[in-house]
């Protein structure tokens, strides 16, 4: 079953503590789609500049990741991020954004991907997610992210679209800040209520939180010795979770979707091991549902 991802296509340049890389792969299709692309296919949407290399193309492809709906812009650049963490890795200040073809993103779906039973809504405008759904034919399941750029300056908008939307992934700031609550579990109660009907809270390090009508699930983080680079871990986690659920074919069964958290989780472990996506070159399927059982290890008692 294969999932569309609508989202950022860019390039990073990125210092932490482990060192420092420039114009590397990133944005959050790429690394949702990526991680995705272990369990089921993947069809990307977003756009590129002419400075975007034929090699990024390939690769994506020889990934189960079809670029169709990815537009190049031959009089642009493609969208490039600047950023630097500190010994913390909490967050990253950024220096720099050149939004280039992205700022005027408009998601042009092809008729090949309309069909498509799981979609994905990176963290793009709320107006240009409602416009991608439009457009899509009864999917299975939807998923979106957000965050406090859009809760703060597009909320009404943000609101209409979640009514359209089955799973809502942010991190644990943006769920308090959307619901306009201080306790995460007060929160993630008002957020259902305005429309999806699971919310996934991603708490960086500590893992994540998944709250349903049923209960209320938290999946630790994987301990790791060493951190090199922490960005698009959320997207790489979503991509995880959603494409175990498209693998495995989707049902709201409680078992189900924490093991697709779990997943979540591991794949987003392994991408913080280095920069952009090396580890994900590097690892395969088995790799993955090997740390999966060390995950259910570390969780049982």
């Amino acid at each position: 079953m294969s999932i569309v991802v609508v989202g950022s296509v860019a390039f990073d340049t990125i210092e932490t503590p482990a060192g420092r890389v420039d114009r590397v792969l990133g944005g959050s299709a790429n690394y949702f789609s990526l991680a995705s692309s272990f369990f089921t296919s993947v069809k990307m949407v977003g756009v590129v500049g002419s400075d975007f290399p034929q090699e990024h193309f390939d690769f994506l492809k020889s990934r189960n990741i079809c670029t169709e709906g990815l537009q190049r812009v031959l009089d642009g650049s493609t969208f490039h991020w600047v950023g630097r963490y500190d010994a913390t890795f909490a967050d990253a200040e950024t220096l720099s954004t050149q939004l280039n073809v992205f700022e005027h993103f408009s998601p042009n779906l092809p008729q090949t991907y309309r069909q498509s039973p799981y979609v994905f809504l990176g963290n793009i405008d709320p107006t240009l997610q409602a416009h991608v759904l439009e457009r899509v034919k009864k999917p299975k399941i939807v998923a979106c992210d957000t965050m406090n750029f859009w809760i703060y300056g597009k909320k009404e908008e943000l609101l209409k679209t979640l009514k359209m939307v089955d799973i809502l992934i942010i991190n644990e700031t943006e769920a308090k800040e959307l619901a306009e609550e201080r306790n995460l579990v007060l929160a993630a109660r008002k957020i259902r209520h305005l429309g999806p009907n699971i919310l996934i809270v991603k708490r960086g390090e500590y893992g994540a939180m998944m709250f349903t009508g049923e209960s209320v699930f938290s999946s630790p983080g994987y301990p790791l010795g060493r951190v090199v680079d922490p960005t698009g871990a959320g997207d790489t986690f979503a991509g995880g979770f959603m494409g175990y659920l498209a693998q495995s074919g989707y049902s709201f069964e409680e078992e189900h979707l924490r093991r697709a958290v779990v997943y979540g989780n591991t794949l987003a472990s392994f991408v913080v091991e280095d920069f952009s996506f090396n580890r994900l070159r590097e690892i395969s399927l088995d790799h993955i549902n090997a740390r999966f059982k060390e995950f259910t290890a570390i969780a049982s008692f």
